[in-house]
């Protein structure tokens, strides 16, 4: 018998170790099944099937509110620690999320998340792709020869 509810025990578990709130929308997202529901062996032998459902529910549109309500800058921000371990370029990232875009949302009938999301997602795409990287030497006034 546990102690904890699915839900925290999902909270406190597996959630915890993702950082950022883009890389756990991108998990929840990778954890819905085409069909709808969704599938993670571990929770669903722990905390039985009906449990692990409402708990990946719950969880999954907490995670989307919190990143529908975060300022684009904080996005911005959360998008490079969400990378950090992956690796992956952060344009590159933004454009796997929008690729698996239908998978990102708890419900695809929420027609205002799923507009809100998008939007998110084109202007964090906007903002790396027009991302300058910094060097010294860009920022110097240049020296004619002879001064």
């Amino acid at each position: 018998m546990t102690l904890k509810s699915a839900l925290q025990d999902l909270r406190e578990t597996t959630l915890a170790a993702i950082s950022g709130l883009l890389a756990k929308l991108a998990y929840l997202g990778s954890l819905r099944k085409r069909e709808g529901g969704y599938q993670h062996w571990g929770l669903k032998l722990v905390h039985g099937e009906e449990s692990s459902e409402r708990a990946l529910k719950t969880a999954h549109t907490e995670v989307l509110s919190s990143v529908l309500r975060a300022p684009i800058s904080e996005l911005e921000q959360d998008l490079h620690e969400s990378t950090a371990s992956d690796g992956a370029p952060a344009a590159v990232y933004v454009e796997g999320l929008k690729e698996q875009f239908t998978q990102l949302l708890p419900s695809p009938d929420d027609t205002v998340a799923a507009h809100h999301l998008n939007s998110v997602l084109v202007a964090l795409s906007s903002l790396e792709k027009n991302r300058q990287p910094a060097t010294p030497s860009a920022s110097l006034p240049r020296r004619r020869p002879g001064q």
